[in-house]
Formats: structure tokens, C-alpha cells, sequence
């Protein structure tokens, strides 16, 4: 399962959709892309260096989870430093982690979208809008 996820993740860097620069984010459409994995809606954002970083944060909080799983669940067939219920306190830890950074990635979508057109809003003359809104 895991490597069907990889590959439907690689797959859509090689056939990227044509992104209009000049259509405005919404923060609907944020939070889907969010949702359907870690990173997604930053991916939509355009913002791929820290949809790479929340990516890998959530990768590592899997495997961190899936390790302390499996050493707790195998733990009298191996000498391990730690004692067994530690194991169990980590695992729990570990995927408390992977539950946050995916919401944290989906709201931070979500606002970063919802901001999007603020340095072009900023940029504009504000004595041409005021004689645009007086002339109507």
C-alpha cells in the first residue's frame, strides 16, 4: 500500500497539470489538495519547498511509528535499552505527531491560499483606485 502512495506521488511531479499564474488560489481548494496527502495543499500553493518539508516530517513520524510498533509488539525475541511499555508511550508519540503535522499542513494551506493575493493587493497605487472609485 505504501508503495502504491509513492509511486501515485512521483507520477504527478512527471505529468504536472498547467498552472494559470493568474488564477487566485481559494482556500477550498487548498484544503482538498491537503487532504488527499502531507504537502498537497502547499504543492497547490506553490509553495514546494515546505510541502517537501512537511512531507518528510510526515514520513519520519510514520516510520518512527511503525518502528516502536513493531519492536513493541517483538519485544521478548530481542534485547532492546529501553523497557516494553516505552516502546508502547513512543509509538503513541509518533503518531500524535502524524495526526498534527497533517492538520497543521492542511490549515497552513488553507491560510497561505487565503493570503495569496495579498502582496499584489499591496501593491497597488492607492490614489489610481481611489479616482477609479470616484469616477463611478
Amino acid at each position: 500500500m505504501n508503495r502504491i502512495l509513492i509511486l501515485i506521488v512521483f507520477c504527478s511531479y512527471l505529468f504536472p497539470l498547467e498552472v494559470d499564474s493568474l488564477k487566485a488560489r481559494t482556500p477550498a481548494n487548498a484544503a482538498k489538495y491537503g487532504a488527499i496527502f502531507p504537502g498537497g495543499g502547499q504543492v497547490y500553493n506553490g509553495r514546494w519547498l515546505k510541502a517537501a518539508f512537511l512531507l518528510s516530517l510526515e514520513a519520519a513520524s510514520i516510520y518512527q511509528w511503525s518502528l516502536n510498533g513493531d519492536i513493541y509488539k517483538n519485544y521478548d525475541s530481542g534485547n532492546y535499552s529501553l523497557r516494553k511499555h516505552r516502546y508502547l508511550e513512543k509509538r503513541n508519540k509518533y503518531a500524535w505527531w502524524a495526526v498534527f503535522i497533517y492538520i497543521y499542513g492542511m490549515l497552513d494551506a488553507v491560510v497561505d491560499a487565503h493570503l495569496n493575493p495579498f502582496n499584489s493587493v499591496m501593491t497597488e497605487n492607492i490614489e489610481t483606485i481611489e479616482t477609479k472609485s470616484e469616477e463611478e
